[in-house]
């Protein structure tokens, strides 16, 4: 099993030692056309010298990544994934479906909770389609959410789908304040067929397919996990003691064509480049449940990686720029460590990149096998 190495710092297990002040007007509100026109930061990992960073376009992906490499993308589909009820006595509230927890019931997410106890009644309306009546079950006391009664043909995160398509909304984060109809197709990456996230896999949102035609043609396969992103990854943590944080679970699968990939990779001197902090997550806790082999994985991943974690799978990744004091800036820290990240981050701000889902990309990479 792959084992953390010991800690330098002990600030790196203080959840204050991830903040950092970020001018408003950087956070991105919309998404750059094209997709691969967002500006990248190049870190080659065993180059500690920050004047050796690049500052390229993602396009520039093509000529930064080799022919014998690999790159792992997450295919999971964005769901229209937040409702807008109105209770029996008149007043509103909103749900964000999280996880289905069998026979038609799923927990969700509910503003303002308080609002929603057992036993009441929600109703589903739209001037379009026919009413759906709702029924709270019960409070889930982990999440702080509600596991609410949907007709019983709602049961999994494909059958629901066409529930969330007639009354549901792309589940913006919160600091994106303007939502149009733009947002249901680019909120969405070009590969995305499986359903069952309730926010993007960003990094993935900078690969178009013109992009990916030609890292093809250069030799650079490409095959994908699953994980659909849910309360996990999006919940700000709240402990200033990092030693024992939990992550909400998420589901995740890598099958056999990945793995194949993986190895053969590797075995030709290749390297591993995960496109985003959630393919990184699936792939180092298939690696843990495999006990160290990799092994096809179905299953829920609460793999919570800081510095310290000492990677097994990826040599490179290809992230955004993350919130303050999120579990994300944990995993990015744990390539790189916590205080180049952050005078990284600070160049980043002085140069004017755009930060969070909508935000330009790092790209991080490594000539060796491992991360050290």
């Amino acid at each position: 099993m792959i084992k953390a190495s010991s800690l330098t710092n002990p600030k790196d297990l203080l959840l204050s030692s991830y903040d950092y002040e970020l001018p408003t007007n950087l956070i991105a509100q919309r998404p750059i056309e094209p997709r691969h026109d967002s500006r990248l930061m190049v870190i080659n990992y065993e180059k500690k010298n920050l004047s050796h960073v690049k500052h390229l376009k993602v396009w520039d992906l093509l000529h930064e990544l080799r022919s014998q490499d690999l790159i792992v993308m997450n295919n999971t589909r964005v769901l229209k994934a937040r409702l807008k009820v109105r209770l029996s006595k008149g007043s509103s509230a909103e749900l964000l479906l999280l996880e289905p927890k069998g026979a038609g019931k799923w927990l969700c997410l509910a503003k303002p909770a308080k609002k929603l106890h057992p036993g009441d009644k929600l109703i589903l309306e739209s001037i379009e389609h026919e009413t759906i009546e709702l029924t709270v079950v019960a409070r889930e006391s982990q999440s702080g959410g509600r596991i609410i009664q949907f007709p019983s043909n709602f049961f999994d995160r494909e059958s629901i789908e066409e529930l969330l398509e007639r009354f549901g909304e792309v589940p913006l984060p919160p600091y994106i304040k303007n939502h149009d109809s733009f947002d249901s197709e680019r909120y969405q990456t070009t590969f995305a067929t499986c359903p069952g996230a309730v926010a993007a896999p960003t990094a993935g949102l900078h690969l178009s397919n013109e992009l990916l035609d030609n890292l093809s043609r250069k030799g650079i396969e490409q095959v994908k996990i699953t994980l659909h992103v849910g309360l996990g990854t999006f919940r700000p943590l709240e402990l200033e003691d990092l030693t024992n944080i939990k992550l909400h679970s998420e589901w995740a699968e890598v099958n056999q064509e990945t793995i194949q990939a993986i190895q053969k990779c590797h075995s030709r001197g290749g390297r591993v480049i995960a496109i985003g902090t959630t393919t990184v997550r699936t792939l180092e806790a298939c690696m843990i449940a495999g006990e160290g082999i990799l092994k096809p994985f179905s299953g829920y991943v609460d793999l919570v990686i800081k510095p310290g974690y000492r990677f097994g799978v990826v040599d490179g990744m290809l992230t955004n720029f993350h919130l303050p004091k999120s579990s994300l800036l944990l995993l990015v820290s744990a390539l790189i460590g916590r205080e180049r990240l952050l005078d990284l981050y600070q160049a980043a701000i002085e140069r004017k990149y755009r930060f969070f889902s909508y935000g330009d990309a790092m790209l991080v990479l490594s000539s060796s096998r491992r991360f050290k």
